[in-house]
């Protein structure tokens, strides 16, 4: 099986290639661009058996060259923009990477017949849920730019099934975390503040609550959705986590042994969606996946590695 992994040099990506390294049936070939959020280092322990090209998924001419000179029985795409903050000062590389970009990526599927795509989606394509849980039923309401861009795509990838009987699959993941994580998220950009001794930013009040996943777990519902999700499906994944901005804050001020004054309140971000929610009974039901990874056992591994790697947060 020849998978083609997207922004595999970036965060979630590269946690995939770590774990299906251990599938000696799967050869991987990585595609990224290398924008900021894309780190080489990312695939040093797998470079000398990993085929990467630095290619960008808006450049169809480029993505076509690749395709005639290799044949993909999949495809995975994790490459987007994906920092809300981002999409609000400039909306268009979001729609550009994240919706043409994966127009390209579907254009190519079927002119080569690929046997399998599978599309990284996010929690936030639902929008704001004030109670209760998202199902894969439920009507999408993005509210900012960077998840009104997923929320497109998806609906391409939908499209492409519908109209050309492209085998997709689509995996929409609660907010992730773990190490690797490029500094500008929440919980890798508190731990490098943190660790220089300087004010936490919290949105508003702090109150905003967030569904945590270890990016481990998510890899491997991922990997699970590849070989055996139903054609056509979508799958949530979440953990069942919830804490607050304010919660996390505190946790990493107690982690890092710092003094809780260093929390900080700002100006609330634009648009700002107060919950997300997702039920994820299906892939649990249907393929038999569960998080293994706590909240403090997933946070401790993150600070160490952060600690371990502290010019990673410098970059």
């Amino acid at each position: 099986m020849r998978i083609l992994v997207t922004g595999g040099a970036g965060f979630i990506g590269s946690e995939f290639l770590q774990q299906i390294s251990s599938e000696p049936e799967v050869t991987s070939i990585v595609l990224d661009s290398l924008t900021y959020a894309g780190d080489l280092r990312n695939l040093e322990p797998r470079a000398e058996s990993t085929s990467f090209h630095n290619i960008d998924i808006r450049n169809i001419t480029k993505l076509e060259e690749l395709f005639k000179e290799t044949e993909f029985d999949a495809i995975v795409n994790f490459a987007a923009e994906s920092h809300v903050d981002n999409s609000i000062k400039n909306p268009t590389i979001f729609a550009e990477t994240n919706v043409i970009g994966t127009l390209n990526l579907l254009e190519c599927a079927r002119k080569f017949e690929v046997k399998r795509f599978l599309h990284i989606s996010t929690d936030e394509v639902y929008g704001s849920v004030k109670e209760g849980f998202s199902t894969e039923e439920t009507i999408l309401n993005p509210s900012s730019p960077y998840a009104a861009s997923k929320a497109s795509a998806e609906h391409f990838v939908q499209s492409y099934l519908h109209t050309f009987n492209l085998p997709i699959l689509v995996v929409r993941c609660s907010n992730n975390y773990g190490p690797r994580q490029y500094p500008e998220k929440l919980i890798p950009r508190f731990i490098s503040l943190l660790m220089k001794n300087e004010q936490v930013p919290v949105y508003g009040d702090g109150s905003n609550i967030r569904e945590w996943l270890y990016v481990a777990d998510c890899v491997d519902a991922i990997i699970r959705v590849m070989h055996d999700g139903n054609v056509g499906g979508i799958y949530n994944v979440s953990s069942g986590i919830f804490r607050t901005n304010l919660e996390i804050a505190r946790l990493l001020v107690q982690f890092l042994d710092k003094d809780p004054s260093l929390i900080n309140f700002v100006e609330d971000r634009k648009g700002h969606d107060f919950r997300y929610a997702i039920d994820s009974s299906k892939i649990r039901a249907e393929l038999g996946w569960q998080p293994t990874v706590s909240l403090a056992a997933g946070l401790e591994s993150t600070v160490n590695w952060y600690l371990r790697n502290a010019e990673r947060l410098g970059r």
